[in-house]
C-alpha cells in the first residue's frame, strides 16, 4: 500500500483541497445577525471576520430559508453588512480534565483567573446524554452538605436535584458557598450565571475561600455577557460535572441561577422569532429546562447532585420558572426574606422546604426527630399571634407549650455562621439532644446509647450533651456556642 492510499491521509488531502465556502452577513437585527451563502446546522459555530481582522464567534440558533440566524458569543460592535462568515462545521468544543480543579473559567470554558492554559484536558462536545432512566442508580445514600438545617430537616441524597427558591438578596450565594466548603462530595462545580461582576471575586475569595476552591471548578458568565454565553455557561458547568462523574466521582453541581438562564434563553428565543408565551417566555425556555436538569443525577458510575437556585420574581414562589423547575426537581429549599431581615441565617423556611427522597436516605429514628421538629415549628407558627398579644394560656396545647420552651434552642440549631461547617453526625446529635425528653439521662455525644444517629461524634472543640435543661443547652457551629434568641 502506498502512502497516498492511507485512508486518513486521503481524507486530510481531500479536506485541504476542498474549496473554502464563505458567506456574508446580510442583516443585523437587535441581538442577532443573519448570514447567507453557507450551510450549517442549528448549534454549530460560525466565524464572522470583521473588517479589522478580528473574529467574532457566533452560534446558529435558527435556519430561515436560505439564511442562518446566529447569536454572537461576543460583542457585535464592529460587525457590518457584507462581513465574511465561515462555517466551523461543528459546535464549539469544550476542554475538560483534572486540570480544571481550582480554576475559574468563563462560559466557553476558557480560564479567566490569570492561571496557565489547560493543556492536559480532552476536547468534548457541549452536548451530553442524561443517564438512562432504567439504568440510573437509586438515590439511597445521603450526601452531607455541611449545613445543619439541610442535613436534618431537608436531607439531600447522592444524585438528587434540589432547587433553592428565594428572592434577591436573601442569601442564596452564601448558602452555596457553605455547601461548597462543607459537602463531602469529591468535586464541586459552581456555575454563576448573570451575576454582578463585583460579586464574583468577592464570592470566590471571601465566601468560597482557598479551601473550597481547591476542589471546585467555577464557571462564570456575568450579567454583561451576551445571552448565548450565559446559556452556554449552564451547559458548560453541567458538561464539566458529567466528565468528573464519569471518572467515578460524586459531584455537587451548583448553579446560580436557573432563572437568569431562562431569561437568557428568552432573549435568544425572541430574537430568533419565537412567539412570547407565559410572561414573555417563549416555548423554548420550558423545553430547555428539562434538557438541562435531567442531565444531573445518579448514573451507573458516579453521581451529580444538582443544587439550582431559582430567583423568584417579587418573592412569588409560583411564578412560571419556579413552577416549572419545581415540577422537574426532586425537592425544594425555600429561603425567607422574613427570616433574612431578622438576621436569621441561613434563612431556610423549614416548613416550606421538602426533600422528596427523604424516606430513602434517612432512618425511622431520624424521620421521627424531623417530624417532631416540624410539629414544634408549625405549633409555634400557628400560635405566634396569640402569644405576642398575651392571649395564649400555658397548658392549652401541649405542642405549643413545648415549642415555646424550645424556641430559642431551635433557632440556635437552625442558625449557622457562613464560615462554619458541621458534619452530618454532629447535626443529628444536636437535634437529638435538643428534642430529648427532660428526664432522659445525660449521655455524652458519641457514647453508646447517645442517640447520635449518623456519622462521627462531635469534635472535642465543641462537646455536646444529648440532654440538658432547656435554659442551658447551647448548640454550636462546630467550633463553639452561638447566641440564641427569638427568631421570626
Amino acid at each position: 500500500m502506498t502512502i497516498l492510499a492511507a485512508p486518513g491521509l486521503r481524507r486530510s488531502l481531500r479536506a485541504a483541497a476542498a474549496p473554502l465556502r464563505t458567506g456574508r452577513v446580510t442583516r443585523l437585527v437587535g441581538l442577532r445577525l443573519e448570514v447567507e451563502g453557507i450551510e450549517a446546522a442549528v448549534g454549530e459555530a460560525v466565524w464572522v471576520r470583521r473588517a479589522d481582522g478580528s473574529v467574532l464567534p457566533a452560534e446558529v440558533v435558527a435556519v430561515q430559508g436560505g439564511s442562518l440566524a446566529c447569536m454572537p458569543l461576543g460583542e457585535l460592535s464592529g460587525v457590518r453588512f457584507g462581513d465574511v462568515a465561515e462555517a466551523a462545521g461543528r459546535p464549539l468544543p469544550l476542554t475538560v480534565g483534572h486540570g480544571l480543579l481550582g480554576r475559574v473559567v468563563d462560559g466557553l470554558g476558557r480560564p479567566i483567573d490569570d492561571g496557565p492554559p489547560i493543556f492536559d484536558g480532552e476536547e468534548v462536545s457541549l452536548e451530553g446524554t442524561p443517564p438512562h432512566p432504567l439504568r440510573r442508580e437509586m438515590v439511597d445514600r445521603p450526601l452531607a452538605l455541611g449545613v445543619r438545617a439541610l442535613d436534618t430537616a431537608v436531607p439531600c441524597g447522592r444524585g438528587q436535584r434540589l432547587g433553592i427558591f428565594a428572592g434577591s438578596g436573601v442569601g442564596k450565594s452564601s448558602l452555596l458557598s457553605m455547601i461548597a466548603r462543607g459537602t463531602d462530595a469529591q468535586v464541586s462545580v459552581l456555575t454563576l450565571i448573570g451575576e454582578r461582576g463585583r460579586e464574583v471575586s468577592e464570592f470566590i475569595q471571601r465566601d468560597l475561600g482557598p479551601e473550597g476552591l481547591a476542589r471546585s471548578v467555577v464557571v462564570v458568565a456575568t450579567s454583561d455577557q451576551p445571552a448565548l454565553v450565559r446559556i452556554r455557561s449552564a451547559f458548560t458547568g453541567t458538561r464539566i460535572a458529567e466528565w468528573f462523574r464519569d471518572q467515578g466521582n460524586d459531584v455537587v453541581l451548583m448553579m446560580d441561577s436557573l432563572t437568569r438562564f431562562a431569561m437568557a434563553q428568552r432573549e435568544v428565543g425572541l430574537s430568533a422569532g419565537e412567539p412570547p408565551a407565559t410572561r414573555g417566555y417563549p416555548p423554548s425556555v420550558f423545553s430547555l429546562l428539562p434538557r438541562l436538569l435531567e442531565r444531573a443525577g445518579a448514573a451507573e458510575r458516579g453521581s451529580i447532585t444538582g443544587l439550582y437556585t431559582v430567583l423568584v420574581e417579587g418573592d412569588d414562589m409560583n411564578e412560571p420558572i419556579a413552577d416549572a423547575a419545581r415540577s422537574i426537581l426532586d425537592g425544594h429549599i425555600v429561603l425567607s426574606r422574613r427570616l433574612s431581615t431578622a438576621g436569621h441565617f441561613p434563612s431556610i423556611e423549614v416548613l416550606e422546604s421538602i426533600s422528596r427522597v427523604e424516606p430513602a436516605i434517612t432512618t425511622p429514628e431520624q424521620r421521627a426527630l424531623v417530624r417532631e421538629l416540624r410539629q414544634l415549628l408549625a405549633g409555634y407558627r400557628d400560635a405566634k399571634d396569640l402569644v405576642e398579644i398575651g392571649a395564649y394560656a400555658k397548658g392549652s396545647n401541649r405542642v405549643v407549650d413545648r415549642a415555646l420552651e424550645l424556641k430559642d434552642l431551635i433557632d440556635g440549631f437552625l442558625r449557622q455562621e457562613v464560615a462554619s461547617t458541621c458534619s452530618a453526625g454532629e447535626s443529628w446529635a444536636c437535634l437529638a439532644a435538643l428534642l430529648a425528653p427532660a428526664d432522659a439521662p445525660l449521655v455524652p455525644a458519641g457514647a453508646p446509647g447517645s442517640g447520635a444517629l449518623d456519622g462521627p461524634p462531635a469534635t472535642p472543640a465543641a462537646p455536646m450533651v444529648l440532654r440538658a435543661p432547656a435554659q442551658s443547652l447551647a448548640v454550636g457551629d462546630g467550633g463553639g456556642p452561638v447566641a440564641t434568641g427569638m427568631g421570626s
